[in-house]
């Protein structure tokens, strides 16, 4: 793990200029970094569930990759990928551990929200760099005490002492948080200032100690580690991004967290059809031909399964464009549209994941053989509880309401 308690006298992270001639052009493209680390990943998947272990291994291959800065723009030393690239990543890693595959998509939902939103500030871009240079694993603290999913609320303020900033945060919730190596938090802007008046903030290792609290033994996405922590972090006034938080929710955290989730999803969904799909090819080799009991339900997972891909292809395609549209991102037909892929998505990869387990019957159900598909249901029945569903759709009730029902299937 890296040193990160190096800083300058003003608090920023210690780094040096990027030079075009510093960055190093990886030899293979995305794709083939991203299925050497799902080989990794797939080889360690079992181990990992079973022991509810974080996945060091996959980890460690993801920076080997280097797939942790591939959001940071070029001039950092990033290499500046779109995200529906991102999401591809996560729907190869999805295919061979989900808990690798959620850790990256949380790492690379909080990338973004400093990428996009850092501006001009020194520190900001300083990390950013680093995030590059070494690989850094970012985790997110959203949640906190008894406000369970809503994380358009923060209790815990900065509290501030000239240029210094601390923050004290009871975090119900700081996933693979012992083994980050920054931690990037929503808190209230000031001790005076409504639980809704949000900032985001990023702290780095040396910044901040964690006790934990609760612990995580769980069904499924055993080796994400989502812990609870009491967080007790300090730095400078720089390390709060300078905009405000619901800006960033809106533009940023909310569509990339969504989508990403759901190349996760999907490709947890995809490898349950895989295996679905290998037991009925087995099972008319052994027939002379004749279609296994299940083989309508195979056909049910592969339909679902395309479904759920052109839906997230398509709403990250639609995200990157509406990046550069500030009319399109504030809509409310956007903003209802990407909040309820989450919904979407989950819903379609459970249904997919249940329809492979039917393919595949009895042995689909067991929890040995090549045909189990015992892992991938229980960790994608986490899709729906992940902020869930259910508040999602009452949120979204008065907007949905108000927009009116398309007359035609343009626009």
């Amino acid at each position: 793990m890296f040193d990160l308690a190096v800083t300058d006298p003003i608090g920023a992270p210690e780094t040096k200029p990027v030079a075009a001639t510093d960055i190093a052009v990886p030899a293979l493209t995305l794709a083939q970094r991203a299925d050497a680390v799902a080989k990794i990943a797939a080889a360690h998947a079992v181990d990992v569930d079973r022991n509810g272990r974080f996945p060091t291994e996959a980890i460690e291959a993801i920076r080997t990759q280097r797939l942790f800065g591939i959001l940071v723009p070029s001039d950092l030393g990033g290499e500046e990928v779109d995200l529906p690239a991102v999401v591809d990543v996560c729907y190869r890693l999805g295919r061979a551990c989900a808990s690798t595959a959620m850790i990256y998509a949380m790492h690379q939902t909080k990338a973004a929200c400093v990428v996009r939103h850092a501006g001009d500030n020194a520190w900001q871009r300083a990390v950013l760099a680093r995030l590059a240079t070494d690989q850094l694993l970012f985790a997110s603290s959203t949640t906190e005490g008894q406000g369970g999913g809503n994380v358009r609320s923060s209790v815990a303020p900065i509290c501030r002492d000239g240029d210094r900033i601390t923050l004290h945060r009871n975090a119900s919730v700081i996933s693979y948080g012992a083994q980050a190596d920054a931690i990037v938090t929503t808190a209230r802007r000031s001790e005076d200032a409504a639980h809704s008046d949000q900032v985001l903030a990023v702290f780095l290792k040396a910044d901040y100690d964690l006790v934990q609290g609760s612990g995580w033994d769980t069904m499924g996405m055993r080796g994400t580690c989502s812990v609870g922590f009491d967080m007790m972090a300090s730095g400078v006034a720089d390390q709060i991004l300078p905009v405000p938080y619901d800006r960033i929710h809106g533009q940023t955290m909310t569509p990339v967290a969504h989508l990403v989730w759901s190349g996760v999803w999907a490709g947890i969904a995809a490898a349950a059809v895989e295996r679905a799909q290998a037991f009925t090819r087995r099972a008319m080799r052994q027939s002379s031909g004749q279609l296994p009991p299940g083989a309508a339900h195979f056909t049910k997972a592969s339909s679902t399964l395309n479904m759920l891909r052109t839906l997230v292809s398509s709403s990250a395609r639609r995200y990157e464009d509406a990046i550069r549209d500030d009319a399109i991102m504030t809509s409310m037909v956007f903003q209802t549209a990407i909040t309820l892929l989450k919904v979407d998505a989950s819903e379609l990869a459970v249904a997919t994941v249940l329809a492979a387990l039917r393919a595949c019957g009895l042995s689909g159900y067991r929890n040995d053989g090549e045909a189990s598909v015992s892992r991938q249901l229980r960790d994608i029945l986490s899709s729906p509880l992940m902020i869930n569903n259910d508040r999602i759709l009452a949120s979204l009730s008065s907007a949905t309401l108000m927009t009116p029902v398309p007359t035609g299937l343009g626009g």
